[in-house]
């Protein structure tokens, strides 16, 4: 039970790159929402559904875990802003309102906090800590992405769900188990 167990506020990965640069968190936030941008190029339509698969949601949730409770944030922020101001780098290169989708970017930004804040605590150290971690952050997601696609398509609970939720489910457990393998990994290079 050990290994679930959370640990006193410490750092993140972020914590430990660039951290003698001047600038360094600027830096930081910056190339997390480049991530983020670049990620959302990878985009596979669903029949059925506005929402298309992406690599948006790892990028997200990966840069939380590794910028923490402020940088993530910060850095999905940054993303969100520039795509709204014109920047083509929401999925399939899209830019400005994206109505229906527009839930999840707001939905991501709320994972941010949650995910950076538990990598602070430890949560991203083992494979154990982080897939909970990155089932809570896909869980916050889909409540706002969900919820607001049913009010902006004026759809019912289960059409909503059936429309922006159960088309991408087995996609982003594959991206848990991805983000499972890839943040131990980073700590133990970081480490050495």
């Amino acid at each position: 039970m050990n290994s679930v167990a959370l640990h006193a506020p410490r750092y993140v990965l972020g914590d430990l790159l660039l951290t003698r640069i001047r600038g360094a968190d600027v830096l930081l936030v910056a190339a997390g929402a480049a991530a983020i941008g670049l990620s959302a190029q990878i985009a596979v339509p669903i029949p059925g559904s506005p929402v298309p698969v992406t690599g948006q949601t790892l990028a997200v949730l990966l840069c939380a875990a590794v910028l923490g409770p402020w940088r993530g944030p910060a850095a999905c922020v940054a993303y969100v802003v520039a795509g709204l101001a014109g920047v083509p780098w929401f999925a399939g290169g899209a830019a400005g309102l994206t109505g229906a989708t527009f839930g999840y970017l707001l939905g991501m930004i709320a994972a941010t906090v949650a995910v950076g804040t538990l990598a602070r605590y430890g949560a991203d150290r083992t494979p154990w800590r982080v897939v909970p971690v990155m089932v809570l952050g896909n869980l916050i997601i889909y409540a706002v992405g969900v919820t607001w696609l049913a009010l902006f398509l004026h759809l019912d609970a289960a059409a909503a769900i059936r429309a922006g939720l159960v088309p991408f489910l087995l996609g982003d457990a594959v991206k848990v188990l991805i983000a499972a393998g890839v943040l131990p990994t980073a700590w133990r290079f970081a480490r050495r």
